[in-house]
């Protein structure tokens, strides 16, 4: 009743999960992820109880198709999971139940898994594979989530749509570098979760996404005057604290604090501001 992809980016930093179901609150049962260890999905009649003892294997070391079959090995109910594993290096491992309801399979390569039960048709996975391996221009959360819009697509489950998630992680990734949840985003009843998903992630990218240094803008001549006269409208006028200061203030109101350069400003701040 899912289809799923977890994989982990080119320079083996970033290991995540996207999900979606005609299932209530997919995200919370689904994916896990921790950084520089790997990334699992648990699904069909879903054991919880691999997601921990998934990671705890792939912490040693072990590789994801070994976690597979260990998992599998040792679960009397095997029969009805399905299961993704990626690792910190080397392919992907998939497995798929012999009773799972059809359609359901699964497919991994290097780094990444996809599967899915319930499926409109084995296009399903095939799509999400071809997006995975075709988005390669794209970071790896946005990679993640087109491969799931191309299993949408393709029919997905094929009882409907209800819940989606994506979870992205590495090492000191994130809010302020103080965990390594870079995204942790839910949609868990929605008539059409995967796009709802995508303008949450849109939403979490401006608010939460680092500036490009190459784009900051000096906050200098007639753009700093700009600036200063949309603060002042926007509740905070010129009082004696320099435009750093009042607009740091601005962006905390904002939830846009990550996103703050000292003397200079991102194009995404500027533009969020010219339209407050």
């Amino acid at each position: 009743m899912t289809f799923s992809i977890v994989a982990r980016s080119d320079d083996g930093r970033m290991h995540g999960v996207a999900v979606a179901s005609k299932f209530l609150g997919v995200g919370a049962l689904v994916p896990a992820a921790e950084a520089e260890v790997g990334a699992i999905a648990t699904q069909a009649h879903a054991n919880l109880a691999y997601r921990p003892q998934g990671l705890a294997l792939l912490r040693t070391g072990v590789a994801a198709a070994d976690v597979v079959a260990g998992l599998v090995a040792a679960d009397g109910g095997r029969a009805q999971r399905q299961l993704g594993v990626v690792g910190a290096d080397g392919a992907g491992a998939s497995w798929t139940g012999p009773e799972c309801h059809d359609w359901a399979g699964g497919q991994a390569g290097d780094g990444w898994a996809v599967q899915g039960n319930i499926l409109a048709g084995p296009q399903v996975v095939d799509e999400m594979r071809d997006a995975w391996l075709g988005l390669t221009d794209h970071g790896f959360t946005e990679r993640l989530l087109g491969a799931l819009r191309a299993g949408d697509l393709a029919g997905g489950d094929r009882r409907g749509r209800q819940s989606a998630a994506l979870l992205v992680v590495a090492r000191g990734g994130g809010y302020g570098g103080g965990s390594d949840v870079v995204v942790d985003l839910r949609v868990d009843d929605h008539p059409d979760p995967v796009a709802e998903l995508g303008r949450l992630l849109g939403v979490h990218t401006m608010l939460f996404g680092k500036p490009d240094p190459a784009t900051l803008l000096d906050l200098t001549g007639a753009l700093a005057d700009e600036v200063s006269t949309l603060l002042a409208a926007a509740g905070h006028p010129d009082d004696g604290s320099g435009l750093d200061a009042r607009l740091a203030a601005w962006a905390g109101v904002e939830n846009l604090e990550e996103r703050i350069v000292p003397a200079r400003i991102d194009p995404v701040v500027l533009a969020h501001l010219r339209r407050s």
